[in-house]
């Protein structure tokens, strides 16, 4: 190592010699190279490079999607919530402020999952003569059609042609697959048949 600065030294100094520098000027042109083999050797050793940091991309945040459902009847809160997919009956009713104190859900099916669009109904407490409320089913003599998405058991079975089997019918396929889109429907449960229908479409809405 020794030797080899040293060759370059003398090197240095032919190089020099040959130049028509004043000595003054040779000096400072020495110093000058010195200072930048010097440089240049630590760059080499030391590095230049910094680490670079890689910016990961953030998950995007996706909200999840909704459903639109319209509460009615012995709720707290009545009224249109949105809701997510997959949400339960039970959930709009939640979302709804709850079952009001002696309404009726044994003819909603709370575990089955919402649809847009729909309306969620729960049959309110009915009253009594005496003017108090009662949860108990009261003959009540309509003069229009039902509603097939709101009707009871016994409400179907005072339809011409529907016994209390069919009327049970209707109100478990109801509980199942949810409302009823149209009176054209109720020819998908089970022993109402075309002719059946024809008689029934005239007392029945939705």
């Amino acid at each position: 190592m020794n030797q080899l600065l040293q060759d370059y030294k003398e090197q240095i100094q032919d190089w020099l010699s040959d130049l028509h520098f004043s000595k003054s000027h040779k000096r400072a042109l020495l110093i000058v190279g010195l200072l930048a083999v010097v440089i240049s050797v630590g760059v080499v050793f030391r590095g230049h490079s910094q680490p670079v940091e890689i910016a990961l991309p953030l998950p995007a945040m996706v909200a999840p999607p909704l459903v639109t459902v319209d509460v009615a009847g012995g709720v707290n809160t009545p009224g249109v919530y949105e809701l997510p997919v997959s949400s339960r009956v039970i959930d709009a009713i939640t979302a709804a402020g709850g079952v009001k104190k002696g309404s009726d859900v044994s003819d909603v099916n709370l575990a089955r999952i919402i649809k847009d669009g729909e309306q969620i109904y729960v049959q309110p407490a009915l009253t009594s003569f005496s003017g108090g409320s009662t949860s108990a089913r009261v003959a009540i003599k309509r003069t229009g059609p039902i509603n097939i998405n709101r009707a009871t058991i016994s409400e179907f079975d005072s339809l011409p042609g529907v016994g209390p089997v069919i009327a049970a019918r209707i109100v478990a396929y109801r509980k199942v697959n949810g409302p009823f889109t149209g009176v054209e429907d109720l020819q998908k449960v089970s022993g109402i048949g075309v002719a059946k229908f024809a008689d029934l479409k005239s007392k029945i809405s939705v």
